[in-house]
């Protein structure tokens, strides 16, 4: 039976709100050894998701990590797994998109994280040396 997202995926899913500034959002991911945030905006666009990519992508261009905001640099056009996709599923998803990073949901809840390198880990074999699965979510 092929592994399925919920095997591989992070279940450590930390959360932020979109006035997180980009050091607090580094910080926090840092912290917990996570390469995505997601971002609940409950307001306006519901799910979204900020990665180390985006984080990057703003501090690159200029600009001051302690004013801007989660919000102006979170991805709201998200394309969600279920821990029932297979990894290969998950992984065309990616390579479609060109992301490296899937929230998965059940029930329109936020259960977990899936990264290419958590599919890459399952596929290879190779335990996870950092298992981040029984850490507490914020």
């Amino acid at each position: 039976m092929p592994t399925l997202v919920q095997d591989a995926m992070s279940s450590l899913v930390l959360t932020i709100g979109p006035a997180h500034t980009l050091r607090q959002a580094a910080q926090l991911m840092s912290a917990r050894r996570v390469g995505a945030a997601v971002v609940l905006d409950t307001d306006h666009s519901g799910v979204g998701i900020l990665t180390e990519r985006d984080i990057l992508n703003a501090v690159g261009a200029g600009l001051d990590p302690e004013q801007e905001t989660a919000q102006s640099h979170t991805t709201t056009e998200v394309v969600f797994a279920s821990p029932r996709w297979t990894l290969h599923e998950a992984a065309r998803a990616m390579a479609h998109g060109g992301f490296r990073h899937l929230i998965v949901l059940n029930d329109h809840e936020p259960v977990g994280v899936v990264s290419v390198r958590d599919i890459v880990r399952c596929w290879s074999g190779i335990p996870d040396q950092h298992d981040r699965r029984d850490a507490a979510a914020v």
